[in-house]
């Protein structure tokens, strides 16, 4: 199968490639790492990638919280209007198969269970509650303490800042084009992702690269908020093989539909366990916790992927504590944002 994979040298787009060539699939990349005037919003850019293309992978985005609100317009033009041409042209050439990176943000804070009220959803936590050091949600009926659980597909979505209410957008475009032309459509909703080739001393960047570039400069990594935020981290390799699997298996969906599927671990650590197997790995120094708090963060977003082991079969292979050995020593790449 020839395979399209926007934002090909990418942290996740390279490690893609890499995995397609190892399973005898021929992958194309569209990436202006690779060739400066590849914009996936440049129509006519796309259209000279598509030929002669089965399917395509779409992991060109812009990612990561960013700075403030004036990214808005980035973030949108990147993710969202890149999102609709590459769709519109492969509309007009029938291409009907495409795997999406998706985005666990899409659904805001993840599953709490209130001991009186059952699962709730809580609101955005507010900005006198963080300064205060108070970062648990509460019930948002009767304020107790809540039981943070794994988050299904079937949850509703809930994006809590730019880059969030973008990837929604992707999926909801990528679903009306799927409606439109007949297409086969999988979004596979990343988890926090981590390994070697990740991006350094870059705001737009996850939180393990945060703490990596930290420790490279000799620093300790420093932790938001009391550091016992649940997160799922997931190597970069086993989502590049999530990837390859959906794109496999893209002919035995329906026409017509997107399907979702969480795409983590399904092991929850805390950021501060993270930050400390890192340091230990790499050898100090020691994570120190801040307090910092960043708004429209949420508090706990771990990943029920059983949907994606039980339908298409897929595996994580790499457990917590290699993964971060190997990452604790692996090269990062330039800041590209």
């Amino acid at each position: 199968m020839r395979v399209l994979v926007t934002g090909g040298a990418g942290f996740i787009g390279s490690q893609i490639v890499s995995a397609l060539s190892a399973r005898g699939h021929e992958p194309v990349v569209l990436d202006r790492a690779v060739r400066p005037g590849d914009d996936v919003r440049d129509p006519e850019a796309v259209a000279r990638a598509l030929r002669g293309v089965d399917a395509v992978c779409h992991q060109a985005a812009m990612v990561g919280l960013g700075t403030d609100f004036s990214d808005a317009p980035d973030y949108v033009a990147c993710n969202d209007l890149g999102t609709a041409v590459l769709l519109a042209a492969m509309a007009e050439r029938g291409l009907r198969d495409l795997v999406l990176a998706g985005s666990m943000v899409v659904y805001g804070e993840g599953h709490y269970e209130c001991p009186r009220h059952g699962p709730v959803r809580p609101g955005p936590r507010p900005y006198e509650e963080l300064a205060a050091g108070r970062f648990e949600p509460l019930c948002p009926r009767c304020g107790a303490e809540l039981t943070p659980g794994l988050v299904s597909e079937d949850a509703p979505t809930d994006p809590r800042n730019v880059y969030a209410t973008t990837k929604l957008a992707q999926e909801h475009l990528t679903a009306a084009w799927a409606r439109a032309t007949g297409g086969r459509a999988v979004s596979l909703r990343y988890h926090n992702v981590y390994g070697p080739g990740m991006p350094r001393d870059t705001p737009y960047a996850g939180v393990a690269s945060f703490f990596r570039s930290a420790l490279a400069r000799g620093e300790a990594p420093r932790v938001f908020e009391d550091g016992r935020q649940r997160r799922d981290f997931v190597h970069v390799r086993d989502v590049a093989e999530a990837n390859a699997v959906a794109l496999e298996a893209l002919h035995e969906r329906p026409p017509g539909t997107l399907t979702a599927y969480n795409t983590g671990s399904g092991t929850p650590h805390t950021v501060g366990e993270m930050a400390e197997a890192l340091a230990g790995a790499y050898g100090g120094p020691k994570p120190v916790v801040t307090g910092e708090y960043r708004l429209g963060d949420v508090r706990h977003i771990t990943a029920d992927s059983a949907r994606l082991r039980e339908q298409l079969g897929w595996r994580p292979r790499v457990a917590f504590a290699d993964g971060m050995a190997e990452f604790a020593r692996a090269e990062l790449r330039p800041a590209t944002g």
